[in-house]
């Protein structure tokens, strides 16, 4: 009898801390699948989920030792020593794990970043698939996928190419004996054959043997970059040569022994294309992933948009309200139904790398 009665008295001493347990557990496993079922189609939400779903293990951890069967001082020291140890690791991981959700926080805050941008950030430069609490990941032109730690994203020189357009250069030099109003007419056309707007080109130094040209203008559709930069540089080459002027530096023809006459560039290729493949863009092979983390981004906006318009729609009781919600409603079911196309397209993508 003594026995059982000891044996109750430590469970019913217990049982604070196991129902303590149970309720936390409970809650945070409901929790977890509530706001990632809620939040799986928006990358701010879960964001915001992340931290909530921190904040709220933390919260469950002081609940649970709270409740543990011990006396008030040795409870006090428990709760100081989690305190302590919480210091600690904010100090010590100041540049690491805390740093990184601070810095994951100030990206979301500012918006300056979104998925499929271009970006350079220290030595790396490619477009961006994924924003995290504590990482950003980046698609080079590789077609790898890097992981980037959220505060070297904020503690770099973050370079972003605006949707609206970017500025595509060339540099080159040419020697003394070709006028720059020539060269300045060749460079022009040859970026005006690619598509660029605005073209205009500089004289940027006056070398011992050489004059150094950039020629650069507006591109406008900033998902074909690499193309576009490479797509420059053959313009200028073959602009260049079909004028009859060698690219070569003049240091180098002082040394060669060359005969009257003779001339270093290639023979005039065919342009009869007869047989030949069809060429690849570079931003196909390299951006797969990234491709559809723009186009979901790009969707998930337009709905923010159009729900906005909706909730205003709402509020006006004019006669045509009803139709236009109908057709605002039509228009929101097909870019769920994309949106939810384009999610596949991404998974089946990843699944393949």
């Amino acid at each position: 009898m003594d026995i059982l009665s000891i044996l109750t008295a430590s469970a019913l001493q217990f049982l604070p801390l196991l129902a303590t347990l149970a309720v936390v557990t409970f809650l945070l496993m409901f929790l977890n699948q509530h706001f990632r079922k809620r939040w799986k189609d928006n990358p701010d939400l879960q964001f915001r989920f992340q931290l909530i779903m921190l904040v709220l293990t933390m919260a469950g951890v002081l609940a649970v030792i709270i409740s543990l069967p011990v006396n008030d001082v040795l409870r006090g020291q428990l709760l100081s020593l989690i305190g302590i140890l919480l210091s600690a690791a904010i100090a010590l991981s100041s540049t690491t794990f805390i740093g990184n959700i601070l810095a994951g926080i100030m990206l979301k805050a500012i918006k300056s970043v979104r998925p499929g941008d271009f970006i350079t950030v220290g030595d790396l430069t490619g477009r961006v698939t994924e924003m995290d609490l504590l990482h950003t990941q980046v698609q080079t032109e590789f077609r790898d996928l890097v992981t980037v730690p959220n505060l070297f994203m904020v503690t770099q020189p973050l370079h972003v190419v605006r949707k609206s357009g970017t500025i595509v250069g060339c540099k080159l030099s040419l020697g003394y004996d070709v006028h720059h109003e020539r060269v300045r007419e060749i460079l022009l056309a040859a970026a005006s054959r690619v598509g660029l707007k605005d073209a205009f080109v500089q004289v940027t130094e006056l070398g011992d043997f050489s004059i150094s040209y950039r020629v650069a203008g507006l591109l406008e559709d900033v998902q074909s970059l690499i193309t576009a930069r490479s797509d420059l540089r053959i313009s200028v080459l073959d602009a260049l040569h079909g004028a009859g002027i060698e690219i070569v530096s003049p240091s180098f023809m002082n040394t060669q022994m060359l005969a009257e006459g003779q001339r270093f560039m290639p023979e005039k290729a065919s342009r009869s294309g007869k047989g030949r493949a069809p060429a690849t863009r570079a931003e196909e092979v390299a951006f797969d992933v990234a491709k559809e983390a723009a186009s979901i981004e790009e969707l998930r906006s337009a709905l923010e948009l159009l729900e906005k318009e909706l909730d205003a729609l709402k509020e006006d009781e004019g006669n045509d309200s009803g139709a236009a919600r109908e057709r605002l409603e039509g228009r929101k079911t097909q870019l769920e139904a994309e949106l939810e196309a384009a999610k596949a397209r991404r998974a089946s993508v990843e699944q393949k790398a």
